[in-house]
């Protein structure tokens, strides 16, 4: 009986979540090398965010492609192992510890949201798998979150958001009001904006904080007017921005206060449309309308519309592509999938896949990359995906990051 109690309680460990024991090193190395490269891939198919998450698929499905069709790793080919986070920590959680320890994935590359980030982030690290996030956080490069196996393609909030701060604040004026979705999305955005606007003098009038998944935004909007605010951020994602963008404009705030998004989403200004946008500003890592001047995005765009009947990428859509890109290229560069050496070779990676010039910085391993600033425009238009004009591009430097030493690294 007490053997029979023993093995129900090691399956129990197997089974479970954050108290699970790591699977050894030696195990993990030995299964990689041989078979089928498996990359997992959880991310938010249904939910506010669903759009999004389609599109980063679609663009990890094209570096699954290529990868393949240059003949792979020493002739083995690489797969997607995708699967729905629900837009929900616990499952993300769930369904990441199942792709590692019944898929047997080499790799875990994804998440859209902050907080499935994180537990995805925490499951990878326990079980001492690279995981290369495609998700915007400042919070996963920080020490208490971070562990060697962390990698973060994605721009996160401190360069997004103080990019947009940085361009705006002196051009539209220092009074500020935000409108933040409730969670670590939008909370980091708002220090972000607040921490670059404080070396120009900007003031905070108001944080206004909505639940995620809000429909109806109009007990908000009278008091955003009688704040009279230069600008007004809005901190929210997906379905969340279309609809307080779209609700913004037909409240008439547009006719004295400008709006701007730290994240102008692609997928978000096709939904909502060129009215209920037109003129908002706001940063991304990437717009298919680099093209007219980065001979990678061409590149990468072309072989989109290929593989996708002549459809552009989206923003989220080209880090799916990249964060998978990086992993699967890391792995020739090691001449093995053993986990160690490819985190090796990705942080001495030098890459330009879709935007221009890009690396993983040391201590974090956070991309360094541009932030493009760009407006949503609703005439003039070539096409349907001729959505925004680009602005202006921050270039990649690490002084519009957080320090090495101030997200606790000790280099």
């Amino acid at each position: 009986m007490k053997q029979k109690n023993t093995n129900q309680t090691r399956r129990k460990i197997l089974i479970g979540g954050a108290t699970a024991a790591a699977t050894p090193l030696w195990m993990n190395a030995a299964s990689a090398q041989a078979g089928t490269i498996k990359i997992g891939f959880p991310s938010p198919l249904t939910g506010p965010f669903s759009a999004e998450a389609q599109d980063q698929v679609k663009a990890a499905e094209l570096a699954i492609k290529e990868f393949n069709d240059a003949g792979g790793f020493n002739g083995r080919k690489a797969e997607l192992l995708v699967r729905d986070t629900k837009l929900n920590p616990g499952e993300a959680a769930t369904r990441t510890l199942e792709l590692i320890e019944k898929d047997k994935v080499n790799y875990v590359v994804g998440s859209l949201s902050a907080a499935t980030q994180l537990s995805i982030n925490a499951v990878c690290k326990e079980r001492k798998t690279l995981f290369n996030s495609i998700s915007q956080s400042d919070a996963i490069n920080e020490v208490k979150d971070w562990s060697p196996y962390t990698f973060h393609e994605a721009l996160n909030p401190t360069m997004t958001a103080g990019a947009v701060a940085r361009y705006s604040i002196p051009r539209f004026g220092k009074k500020i009001v935000f409108l933040t979705a409730d969670y670590a999305y939008g909370h980091e955005m708002v220090r972000a904006f607040e921490r670059a606007g404080k070396e120009m003098g900007a003031t905070t009038l108001a944080d206004i904080r909505h639940p995620l998944g809000t429909s109806d935004y109009s007990a908000f909007l009278p008091r955003i007017r009688a704040l009279n605010p230069d600008i007004l951020v809005l901190c929210n994602f997906g379905r969340d921005l279309v609809n307080s963008a779209k609700q913004c404009t037909d409240f008439g705030l547009k006719s004295n206060i400008k709006i701007v998004a730290p994240v102008l989403l692609y997928t978000s200004r096709l939904a909502g449309g060129p009215e209920a946008f037109e003129g908002i500003i706001g940063g991304t890592s990437y717009y298919w309308g680099l093209e007219d001047r980065i001979p990678s995005a061409k590149i990468f765009n072309d072989a989109f519309r290929k593989m996708y009947n002549g459809s552009v990428p989206s923003d989220y859509g080209a880090l799916g592509y990249a964060g998978v890109k990086s992993v699967l290229e890391s792995v020739k560069i090691a001449k093995s999938t053993d986990t160690a050496k490819v985190i090796t070779a990705m942080e001495n990676l030098k890459y330009d896949w879709y935007k221009g010039p890009e690396y993983y910085r040391k201590c974090d391993h956070q991309a360094v990359q541009t932030v493009i600033i760009v407006e949503s425009k609703s005439k003039n238009m070539k096409d349907k995906y001729d959505v925004f004009n680009i602005l202006t591009i921050e270039p990649t430097t690490e002084k519009n990051m957080r320090s090495c030493a101030e997200l606790g690294h000790k280099a």
